[in-house]
């Protein structure tokens, strides 16, 4: 598989819609939040409170894409992941898959943020660990540049 092109959009005020209200979910919804995007959450339970999100407290229906710039598949449950991507890929939505790479039209990466820099991580799905580590090290990386 070919190196995914890392490519950094202004998402202020676009509307980003997760699926999902898990650990993993949560984790996504926090990098969106902080990059500015207009969050909705469709889960019928959170893992915890989350600010400055609107949250459908409810199972994902075919159309909760509607108007969505970019969306996240991150459930536990194999059927809806597949049935967000397979609607986001058809309506020109970008869309990561978080249990399944080759459903994915991008990645969503670890975050790296500061000193007024952003750095995103991702790798090949191999190894986790190693990216999480590599993120580790870039975010002490940037501390050091304050």
């Amino acid at each position: 598989m070919a190196p995914r092109f890392p490519l950094f959009v202004d998402l202020r005020g676009r509307k980003a819609v997760v699926v999902g209200g898990g650990p993993i979910a949560l984790r996504r919804v926090k990098g969106l939040v902080e990059c500015g995007a207009a969050v909705t959450v469709i889960s019928p339970a959170l893992a915890r409170p989350v600010e400055g999100i609107t949250h459908l407290p409810r199972p994902y229906r075919p159309g909760d894409l509607e108007g969505a710039f970019l969306a996240v598949a991150a459930t536990d449950d194999r059927a809806v992941n597949r049935q967000v991507g397979e609607e986001a890929r058809a309506a020109g939505i970008p869309v990561s898959v978080a249990d399944c790479r080759e459903e994915c039209t991008f990645f969503f990466p670890a975050l790296c943020t500061g000193s007024g820099l952003v750095a995103g991580v991702v790798g090949d799905g191999s190894d986790h660990h190693k990216t999480a580590l590599a993120a580790q090290r870039i975010r002490k990386a940037l501390e050091g540049l304050e």
